[in-house]
């Protein structure tokens, strides 16, 4: 049984390994030599998804007395995670040295934030979620603040850090609660003691609840708890903006799926509804707030709110449909979003950072390709066919409307009007506008090309999305 145990986290704990020795090798390498410490994270990288391969569980496995799952969601998630991490470290390399900060810390901070998440997707107990989710936040708080001499990200990381303190408070609290009254923090122990004794489904139960239902809402950046959000998104250099807005998505729907399904199934009926609640909000504020915006970063941070719209609606339904639709929506979004910032980051050179939607103006005539591929991306986040993102929309609300709530699916569908308008905005800029900036795009080859395969995969899910939907189905079929 131990050697199960330690099968079943090798992949976490190779990932570990590897962060230690990238910290140590780091301390020998100079500035001018960093590449190094970049190469060292994408082997580490590509080490922890071949253990994930190779330890992948043929089911779903209970392992470390049962904090810790292994099973095909976390498998997905995980494999996914990692990819996203190396796409945001291949991006930002280039970026990071024309401004000056290309440093050791980003990657062992950006790694050490992936272990976190690893840590929260396998979590089956309230404290090894807690556990991940600290080791997620506090990296990215560093992350943030990383230009140290720049006061722009130093305001965005103390807010980040006081408002991400709050929300962790409560999402504490409420575990506390709800281990006063069930006696349990494993998650598969709460359902039963809840089921075996009904009189536990009561206000005291409900209180603990709530506090998480916050904590799980500041992750995820849901209306209200959203306004720590565009300023992080805005404050951060783009390189952190395009880690935050990646790959952390991912652990935040395994939150949201262990602790409101797995630990916490038996009160759908009183957590949908505050569920639906905070969706809809983000649907419209996300969407109306973002027409507003001049600024690219808080305008996709403002989308990014309208996206978890779509995911806690998914959630919400509390069916198989609706959670495989939560996880095709958020790989989808998490695709597209790094794509989209990974041309922010494209167009920006030394000393000048792209953030104004007029910075994209005349983009077809500076390159065409890469203009084509932002068009992929907006096409794809505003949910228009043949992309990633309208099959993504509309498996979601298609569950919506399977599981009865067909009032919902045209609250859906008329956010995903009102959204469209400032995606194609950008697109507007690119192809109709004059050229105010005539500076060449310029970028490594390697960049280059997975930023174009990033295009063609939104647009290769869209033409195909069989393969990918299937698969999410089947991973979500136990629930």
């Amino acid at each position: 049984m131990e050697l199960t145990n330690y099968i079943y986290a090798a992949p976490e704990m190779v990932l570990l390994g590897a962060i230690c020795v990238v910290l140590l090798a780091d301390l020998f390498v100079s500035d001018e030599k960093r590449v190094i410490t970049f190469w060292l994270a994408m082997i580490s990288l590509a080490v922890t998804l071949a253990t994930l391969f190779m330890t992948a569980p043929d089911g779903r496995m209970l392992v470390f007395t049962n904090s810790y799952v292994a099973d095909p969601l976390s498998q997905v998630l995980k494999t996914a995670a990692v990819g996203f991490v190396a796409v945001v470290f291949l991006y930002s390399r280039d970026y990071l040295k024309d401004n000056d900060i290309h440093k050791g810390e980003f990657y062992t901070l950006g790694l050490f934030g992936l272990l976190g998440m690893m840590i929260m997707i396998s979590a089956n107990s309230m404290l090894t979620m807690y556990m991940g989710l600290e080791t997620l936040a506090l990296s990215q708080y560093a992350l943030v603040a990383l230009d140290r001499n720049n006061v722009k990200p130093a305001e965005a990381a103390m807010k980040y850090f006081v408002l991400g303190a709050i929300a962790s408070g409560a999402l504490l609290y409420g575990i506390s609660w709800v281990y006063g009254v069930t006696g349990e923090l494993q998650f598969d122990a709460i359902t039963a003691a809840v089921a075996a004794n009904p009189e536990m489904n009561g206000v005291a139960l409900w209180f603990g609840l709530a506090f998480m239902i916050v904590g799980i809402a500041f992750k995820f950046g849901a209306v209200p708890f959203h306004m720590w959000l565009p300023d992080v998104y805005n404050g951060a250099r783009t390189a952190i903006t395009l880690y935050i807005a990646s790959a952390p998505k991912l652990a935040a729907l395994a939150l949201t799926l262990r602790i409101l399904v797995d630990g916490l199934g038996e009160l759908h009926d009183v957590w949908n509804d505050m569920i639906m609640i905070l969706a809809v909000l983000s649907l419209f504020i996300g969407n109306i707030v973002a027409i507003a915006q001049s600024n690219i970063k808080r305008m996709l941070a403002y989308s990014t709110i309208a996206h978890v719209g779509f995911i806690l609606l998914s959630v919400f339904t509390g069916t198989a449909d609706g959670y495989a639709a939560a996880l095709f929506y958020t790989i989808n979004y998490a695709l597209a979003a790094a794509g989209a910032f990974g041309v922010v980051i494209l167009l920006s050179r030394r000393g000048y950072d792209v953030e104004s939607l007029t910075d994209f103006r005349g983009l077809n005539a500076r390159s065409p390709w890469f203009a084509l591929m932002m068009m992929f991306f907006m096409f794809s986040l505003a949910g228009i066919p043949p992309f990633a993102g309208f099959f993504a929309k509309l498996n979601a609300i298609s569950a919506v409307v399977g599981a009865g709530y067909t009032g919902l699916a045209v609250v859906m569908v008329l956010a995903s009007v009102i959204g469209a308008f400032y995606y194609l905005r950008v697109i507007w800029y690119m192809y109709f506008e004059p050229a105010e900036d005539q500076a060449v795009v310029t970028a490594s080859p390697d960049v280059r090309i997975v930023l174009s395969l990033n295009g063609i995969a939104v647009l290769g899910v869209g033409l195909m999305p069989g393969a990918l939907w299937a698969l999410c189905v089947s991973v979500m079929s136990a629930y």
